[in-house]
């Protein structure tokens, strides 16, 4: 029996990762950090290993470092997992028996098959066409499928889903579903339950709570067909799904969240008439909770633009990253930033949609246009449903709420550039 070793700190990959292995009758050994893998690396000495870019302490390279040395596993093959690499860092890693290097978010079907080319033995893949987005936003669990129903990115989405509730904390749950481009019939009935129970349990989410958002026949007999699914929300637009689960309270839970909301602009509103420095102090203050190692391990380097109008909202996000390394470029319009664009490469854009001039739509437009693709995170007032819709129904997946907190900046830009999923 081939053995793997998976050496990687998020725990819901490891599982993931693990389940998929055995079920192909893959032993496999975990190392939840550099040490713990060095250590069971000499120990077992297997014939694959599985390895973290962004691991902390010693880090991936005292990994390698550690198996070049050893005479049992010099020539073992290693999968490296990262969520970005120069060519100059690949090159390097040529030398340690790195087979393939695998951008994170990762793609299950790529990945398992080259585990089985790596391993010379086959495996169950299911490569039937599907695309599965998943995104978070306002406690909103926003998953878009296409194409059809793949079961294993439907075991690659229960991981997601967790992945996404643990990042935001996200206490009560509230679903989209949105089946787009998608035609089902009566032979996807198994995968149409896995679909939804996978949801369910991963989430967590209360049906009351959870809408599904189709044009096919099918999907909705099947959903209305079903007791258990008595509560789930049926719809066919976006708006309807959106100002029913909007309008769903849970208690004091909705009055609370409204407080917060009245409080939060009454922060923003004093920001202006406070110094920078007492500024950075508060945003140090929220951001606690997320490790600064870990930001700047995922951010340094990394160039951001921002652009928005507004002074303060500039300010807020460009002093939410001073201590992280990355670089951040500010652009009060969108004319001035689609002119930076021609000429520099972005990591991530903050993007307020309502602008004077040339609006967030417009560049949005303008790099579809040029065929530009920057991960891009919407900046939207709480008064602006209607354009958070728009931009949602323009492919953005990703936004953020006026006022901004760092800590919630902080949790998107993990969720674009770090999440495993």
């Amino acid at each position: 029996m081939k053995h793997v070793l998976i050496i990687d700190e998020s725990s819901l990959f490891r599982e993931y990762l693990r389940l998929k292995l055995e079920e192909n009758h893959i032993e496999v050994s975990i190392g939840i950090n550099s040490m713990d893998g060095i250590s069971k690396m000499h120990a077992i000495v297997p014939d694959l290993i599985i390895l973290d870019y962004h691991l902390s302490r010693q880090g991936y390279m005292e990994v390698l470092r550690q198996k070049k040395s050893g005479v049992n596993t010099t020539n073992t093959p290693v999968i490296i997992l990262a969520g970005k690499i120069d060519q100059n860092q690949l090159i390097g890693l040529i030398q340690y028996n790195v087979k393939k290097v695998f951008s994170k978010p990762i793609k299950a079907d790529a990945i398992l098959s080259t585990i089985s080319e790596i391993l010379g033995i086959p495996m169950t893949i299911d490569e039937s066409p599907s695309i599965v987005e998943v995104h978070a936003n306002d406690n909103i669990i926003f998953i878009e499928i296409a194409k059809g129903l793949n079961r294993d990115k439907l075991d690659l989405l229960r991981f997601k889903i967790m992945e996404l509730v643990e990042l935001y904390d996200i206490r009560v749950p509230k679903v989209i579903l949105m089946l787009s481009d998608i035609k089902l019939s009566f032979a996807d009935t198994s995968n149409m339950q896995k679909l939804l129970t996978t949801i369910i349990e991963a989430s967590r989410v209360r049906m009351k709570y959870m809408r599904v958002l189709t044009n096919d026949d099918f999907v909705r007999q099947f959903i209305m067909g079903k007791n258990e699914y008595a509560d789930i929300g049926v719809v066919t637009n976006l708006q309807n799904a959106m100002d029913g689960l909007l309008a769903l309270n849970d208690g004091d839970l909705g009055r609370a969240e409204k407080k917060a909301e009245i409080i939060g602009d009454r922060i923003l509103q004093a920001a202006a008439r406070e110094s920078k420095e007492d500024m950075v102090l508060k945003f140090d203050a929220e951001a606690k909770n997320i490790s600064m190692e870990l930001m700047k391990n995922v951010l340094k380097d990394l160039k951001i633009a921002v652009i928005d109008d507004d002074i303060i909202i500039l300010e807020i996000v460009k002093n939410t990253f001073s201590k992280t390394g990355a670089v951040v470029h500010t652009f009060g319009g969108g004319a001035d930033f689609l002119k930076a664009a021609v000429e520099m490469n972005f990591d991530l854009v903050f993007l307020d949609l309502n602008m004077p001039g040339v609006d967030g739509f417009q560049v949005l437009s303008a790099l579809q246009t040029w065929e530009i693709s920057y991960p891009v995170i919407i900046l939207s007032a709480n008064s602006q449903r209607d354009v958070m819709i728009k931009a949602i129904q323009m492919g953005v997946r990703s936004y953020l709420i006026k006022p901004l907190k760092p800590e919630e900046i902080f949790r998107k830009s993990l969720e674009i550039l770090k999440t495993n999923f």
